[in-house]
């Protein structure tokens, strides 16, 4: 989802959701202090910042001047959780939405208007929670996936099931031109958008977990140059390090959103 509502370029100069089908497309943080947001992503991922025409509790994060990201302080205005959310691309908000509810998920928010597109955020039937844009994208698309996620993952109870679920809600390995690609390797699902890893889903959460790391969520995966610098700024700003290794490392943030850095060697 895009938090700026800037006046975007024709659609002759970037791509929509009607030509980036059903892949991630935008990734947002729900949070209590904009400021600590700020503070605290600057000082691990490198972040600059710039404000959103939706108002003082939105800002978009930048590297090397190319959108990557935006953060929205209402988790208490709203009674949201704290969390990073990926948001996929489709045709139809409506459509959308309408399919998710049939197939026994769960519409938290929308579709509401956020021009130049609309936007819905939602809930798999096993309780992960992603959103929907339907319109222009706000930066090239590809500019983007190179310079925000490594990519996203899954982590739910079943991931063929999951698999069936999101194909079914976001046209995944249909006809339509530009689909995502789903493959099955070993216990994982694959997905791959224009021959480029995008999202990966893998099965063992459990539903009923009281700890949120090990229920159904989407994790989201930023690429570093140094992992280890990373887990050190995330300590040192207020946040904790989950797990670390050598090329990959959990991070909870101050406000305690979770996410994943991964080396840029490995990603």
């Amino acid at each position: 989802m895009n938090h700026d509502t800037r006046p975007s370029p024709p659609t002759t100069a970037g791509p929509s959701t009607r030509t980036v089908c059903g892949a991630p497309c935008w990734v947002s943080l729900t949070s209590r202090d904009l400021q600590a947001t700020e503070e605290f992503y600057r000082a691990v991922l490198g972040w600059e910042w710039r404000s959103a025409k939706l108002g003082d509790r939105f800002r978009i994060a930048l590297v090397d001047g190319a959108p990557v990201a935006g953060i929205a302080a209402v988790a208490s205005m709203w009674q949201m959780a704290v969390a990073w959310t990926p948001y996929f691309a489709v045709p139809s908000a409506d459509d959308a939405v309408s399919r998710v509810q049939e197939r026994g998920g769960t519409a938290a928010v929308g579709p509401i208007s956020l021009p130049p597109g609309r936007a819905a955020l939602l809930a798999d039937r096993d309780g992960a929670t992603f959103g929907i844009w339907e319109g222009e994208l706000f930066t090239d698309w590809e500019t983007w996936r190179k310079a925000a996620p490594a990519f996203i993952r899954l982590h739910t109870r079943d991931a063929f099931d999951a698999a069936i679920f999101y194909g079914e809600v976001l046209d995944w390995a249909s006809e339509r031109p530009g689909c995502v690609e789903v493959r099955y390797e070993g216990d994982e699902v694959v997905l791959r958008s224009h021959g480029e890893i995008v999202a990966r889903i893998e099965s063992g959460a459990l539903g009923a977990a009281p700890d949120p790391t090990i229920r159904p969520h989407w994790q989201i995966h930023f690429r570093v140059a140094d992992v280890a610098a990373c887990c050190r700024a995330a300590e040192r700003h207020g946040g904790s390090v989950l797990r670390e290794g050598s090329e990959e490392a959990v991070l909870r943030d101050a406000d305690g959103a979770q996410f994943t850095v991964t080396s840029r060697s490995e990603a």
